[in-house]
């Protein structure tokens, strides 16, 4: 077996397998990369010395079983002997669903979650999004403080525990995204720096140092990133990649690193005869992220849409504090300019940044599938001071308007994990850092960033005391009893209309035509020769639909959360209170 480490300012390097050191060589080929042949098999502990120093882990590890901290050990991938035939899903039609390996289950493992994989086939989902499984300190945590960008969280499976969710998922039909994160690596178990200019001072982000993409040493750390974005791909069988905060990447080069991964995804994806889409996380609303590469874009199969969550969040909710103030001034305006164009902000003035924002979208010629619409998040709730759901404070019947908005409007719907039910239990901020001067920074830096806010410290939890993950894990208890269960139902009966209504999966945005009103708390639009109509307000609502195609009036209900009756000759429909429906035109 060849053992390979690209170290180029070492002077000499030393392999140790089943604890015993021997010398590495310089590769001729490659400048900078230190080589050595050996005897290996699956499980093997090993890791590397460079000039004489410490044994540390493997950067392109496919296993850490101790740990970030502990040796890498060697993986078999053709050891693993695949159960399904797999020919994939894309993103046209796609409902996703955002899943956290360590809380969607008491146990916190990739058996314990493809047990419940069958909720999501039963409910409609075709994705499934899982957020980051790379190794991180301790047992529990978010995930994006990932140091090993080859390996598996041991705790939740390890790789075999992947292949089996993996496997189980296309087994029901399902297919697996995976969240990857590229613009920055955890801050402890992060022995990148020791081998190479994996980073660079010429830019800095919140976590720092850059990741180096365009200083020199770049070419490498960029074939580390591609060879462990296509790893994941290949090896795992996952079905596309989410790409965390893509904003983030500091990047000069006139050839991207997007550009470059989204090139190479699209090879695997030929080679291999599946979609393997990319899903961007970015908040510069720029519809380049989504252009084609032939076209001056990035080429990414899709992206994140803040601004239809935002729109969405301050009608639901009335909050105007942070990035909300700038969609509570006219928030249903605000939703319905997003379900037209995309983005809210495409050229206009940000209050919450004191600037211009965004670019527009070319809706002639952008699918409406390239962007998720969601109202909830793991962002959007784990970063809120208590972690609180929206079924913490709405009514079952806002929960039904908010579904319906999702699930019927032209973006490609996202679900988090629990919203289905509305779920109670809250998503909060949770670590299990090692090191104790690293948890008591975290644990003060949280109480202080909410305490500025005006939230007592007392009453922010504490990111690194076991309760908190404990409480934020699902009760599957929750989906039989009410309220949830009716809520759980409503979800799953638009889901199934979204497959069987071909106008609720039409990719053109400038067909989709909105009207509302901001005072009246009412919302209505149009997908082909449906009509859907939201009333967030707690009185009834009188909304002017017009007739429908034929201009005749009428209609029929095809889904409404309370009972209501089609409009009738004048085109009028008689919605009640924090309420929504689904019609559909004589």
């Amino acid at each position: 077996m060849l053992f390979e480490v690209w170290a180029p300012d070492a002077e000499s390097a030393a392999l140790r397998l089943a604890g015993e050191l021997r010398a590495m060589e310089r590769d001729p080929l490659r400048a900078g990369w230190w080589t050595a042949e050996a005897q290996a098999a699956d499980g093997d502990r090993y890791g590397f010395a460079l000039d004489g120093g410490p044994v540390r882990p493997d950067p392109r590890s496919r296993r850490q079983p101790d740990g970030p901290d502990g040796e890498s050990a060697v993986v078999d991938h053709s050891a693993y002997a695949w159960h399904s035939g797999w020919a994939g899903r894309g993103l046209p039609g796609a409902v996703l669903y955002e899943l956290h390996i360590g809380t969607y289950t008491a146990e916190g493992t990739f058996d314990a979650a493809a047990a419940r994989l069958g909720h999501l086939v039963e409910l409609g989902i075709t994705h499934v999004s899982l957020m980051p499984v790379c190794p991180f300190p301790g047992v529990n945590g978010w995930g994006y403080e990932g140091v090993s960008l080859w390996a598996v969280h041991e705790p939740y499976g390890g790789p075999e525990g992947l292949k089996r969710f993996v496997d189980t998922a296309h087994g029901l039909g399902l297919a697996v995204v995976l969240d990857v994160v590229h613009n920055h690596l955890g801050p402890s178990g992060n022995y990148l720096p020791a081998f190479g200019p994996y980073f660079t001072e010429t830019h800095h982000t919140p976590w720092g140092a850059a990741v180096n993409l365009d200083a020199p040493g770049s070419d490498e750390v960029r074939a580390f990133l591609l060879g462990s974005a296509l790893a994941w791909l290949r090896d795992y069988r996952l079905d596309g990649l989410r790409l965390d905060a893509v904003h983030a990447l500091a990047d000069t080069r006139a050839l991207t690193f997007l550009e470059e991964l989204s090139a190479a995804a699209d090879a695997l994806s030929a080679e291999l005869g599946r979609p393997l889409p990319l899903i961007a996380e970015s908040d510069l609303c720029d519809p380049r992220t989504t252009t084609p590469r032939e076209s001056g874009g990035t080429g990414l199969h899709a992206q994140w849409n803040d601004d239809f969550h935002h729109g969405l969040h301050t009608a639901l909710t009335g909050e105007a504090q942070g990035y909300y103030a700038d969609f509570a001034v006219a928030p249903l305006a605000a939703l319905a300019k997003t379900m037209t164009s995309a983005f809210f902000h495409n050229g206009t003035y940000s209050a919450f940044r004191g600037r211009t924002h965004g670019r527009p979208v070319d809706v002639t010629r952008s699918a409406a599938h390239r962007f998720v619409g969601y109202a909830q998040t793991h962002d959007q709730i784990g970063n809120r001071a208590l972690g609180d759901r929206l079924a913490a404070s709405l009514s079952p019947g806002l929960l039904a308007c908010a579904a319906a908005l999702v699930l019927t409007g032209p973006f490609t719907p996202m679900l988090f994990m629990g919203e289905e039910w509305g779920a109670r239990t809250p998503w909060q901020f949770f670590t299990d850092h090692t090191d104790p001067e690293l948890a008591e920074a975290v644990r003060n830096g949280r109480r202080r960033e909410f305490g500025a806010h005006g939230w007592a410290e007392e009453d922010i939890p504490d990111p690194q005391d076991p309760a908190t993950r404990d409480r934020s894990c699902l009760d599957w208890s929750e989906p039989e009893q009410e309220p949830h269960a009716r809520l759980h139902a409503w979800y799953r009966e638009l889901i199934a209309l979204r497959r069987a209504m071909p106008d609720l999966c039409d990719p053109d945005l400038a067909t989709v035509k909105p009207a509302y009103d901001d005072e009246a708390r009412w919302l209505a639009f149009r997908r082909g020769d449906l009509r859907i109509a939201v009333n967030l307000h707690e009185k009834p609502a009188t909304i002017p639909l017009g007739g429908g195609r034929n201009r005749s009036g009428g209609g029929r209900v095809l889904a409404a959360w309370q009972p209501v009756e089609a409009p009738g000759a004048d085109g009028v429909l008689h919605l009640p209170p924090e309420s929504c429906v689904v019609l559909a035109d004589d």
